[in-house]
């Protein structure tokens, strides 16, 4: 990423941060959070003394917001009554860090939530060679969503004169107007792989942007593949070959017509 996305505070705790380790002694407990999908792993330490945070150490494996918002809370919560800490939140980190990017507020920003679950450790007699680590299901590398689907009444009127539900070679599609239905990361890099015969490929998708992977999202970005977002397939129009589309605007809620050669929906 690019050093802009982040604060001047946030990437001097990245690169300086404040009270890694682990503590040990019969008054620690250690809270320990995970997002399965990010990676990001975090364990916070605190040694407790008289219902207050004593002291406080932790370490992160992830990236640099996970660490920066780890080295932060370390230091906003030392010397806090326990019910005090509790009430620190993932927003009152990102404040205190001048703002983090917003794809990142929900997935690494997990400091708030290992510091509650060591208090609840705590409070719980659980040693921290008994933790266990609690998933946080947040992805600062967001999964694709789920594939609308989509019917077309009159697919089948047009398949092999415009319509296609596998493609075996591109080369029979040069430079034809093509739309290629969104059902998935197969459906991308097909419509990728077309620009190579033809420089007008539509990628269709129903939703706000493609579901795709994380991967193929960023090919897509690099390629010439125009995006429609927000546009379902209604209808194929033409005579005897496909020459139109008839398309729901769902963002508008208006309906118009989308010249095309051909329609690609793998199935």
């Amino acid at each position: 990423m690019k050093s802009t996305q982040y604060s001047e505070k946030t990437l001097e705790h990245f690169r300086n941060p404040r009270n890694v380790g682990t503590l040990e002694g019969p008054n620690v407990a250690v809270g320990r959070v995970g997002n399965p999908v990010c990676g990001d792993m975090m364990d916070i330490y605190i040694d407790v003394e008289d219902d207050r945070i004593k002291d406080i150490k932790f370490q992160t494996f992830g990236c640099g917001s996970a660490v920066a918002t780890s080295s932060m809370i370390t230091e906003l919560v030392v010397g806090m009554q326990l019910d005090e800490a509790l009430k620190v939140s993932r927003g009152d980190v990102a404040d205190a860090l001048d703002g983090l990017p917003p794809i990142k507020m929900h997935c690494s920003n997990l400091a708030a939530d290992a510091l509650h679950e060591a208090i609840k450790n705590w409070r719980a007699g659980v040693r921290p060679e008994d933790a266990t680590t609690t998933p946080v299901e947040k992805s600062c590398h967001p999964r694709p969503a789920e594939v609308a689907v989509v019917e077309i009444a009159n697919l089948d009127d047009y398949k092999g004169s415009g319509a296609y539900t596998r493609v075996d070679d591109l080369s029979a599609l040069a430079d034809q107007r093509v739309v290629v239905l969104d059902t998935g990361d197969r459906a991308a890099q097909l419509a990728i792989d077309l620009t190579d015969h033809t420089s007008r490929v539509v990628l269709m998708t129903t939703g706000k942007e493609p579901s795709v992977s994380s991967a193929v999202r960023s090919a897509l970005r690099l390629s010439d593949v125009k995006l429609l977002t927000e546009a379902q397939p209604l209808e194929l129009k033409g005579e005897g070959e496909l020459e139109r589309i008839r398309v729901h605007d769902l963002n508008e809620d208006e309906e118009y017509e989308l010249t095309a050669d051909a329609l690609v929906v793998l199935e």
